[in-house]
C-alpha cells in the first residue's frame, strides 16, 4: 500500500468515526433538550433534530472525503518540496473546517429547536 493512500484512509476513517460519534452526541443532546422545551410541538424537535444530525454528519463526510484528497495531494508535495509544509498545512485545514462549519450549523438548529 502506498504511504499516501494508507494516510488518506486512515484520515477518512478517523473522521468518519468523529462523524458518528457527533451525529449521536447531537441526537442525544436534542433529546435532553426535547424533554425539557415543551413549548416546541414534537414534530417541530423531531425535524430540527433531524436537521441537526445530518448538518453534521453530511458535513463531517465531506470534510473526510476532502481531507483524504487533500492530504494525499498533500503528501505528494512534501516528498517533492518539504518547503511547501505551510502551505500544505493551511490546504487541509482548510479542508477540515467544512466539519466546522456543519457543526455550527447544527447547534444553531438546536438553539432554534431548543
Amino acid at each position: 500500500m502506498n504511504t499516501s493512500k494508507g494516510l488518506a484512509i486512515v484520515a477518512t476513517v478517523l473522521t468518519c468515526l468523529t462523524a458518528l460519534i457527533a451525529t449521536a452526541l447531537l441526537l442525544a443532546t436534542g433529546a435532553s433538550a426535547a424533554v425539557e422545551a415543551a413549548a416546541a410541538p414534537a414534530d417541530v424537535v423531531r425535524w430540527g433534530l433531524l436537521a441537526a444530525a445530518i448538518a453534521a454528519g453530511a458535513s463531517a463526510l465531506g470534510a473526510a472525503y476532502a481531507v483524504a484528497h487533500v492530504g494525499s495531494a498533500a503528501v505528494g508535495a512534501l516528498t517533492e518540496k518539504p518547503e511547501l509544509l505551510g502551505r500544505v498545512l493551511i490546504l487541509v485545514g482548510l479542508a477540515e473546517g467544512i466539519a466546522i462549519y456543519g457543526l455550527i450549523v447544527a447547534i444553531l438548529i438546536l438553539n432554534r429547536v431548543g
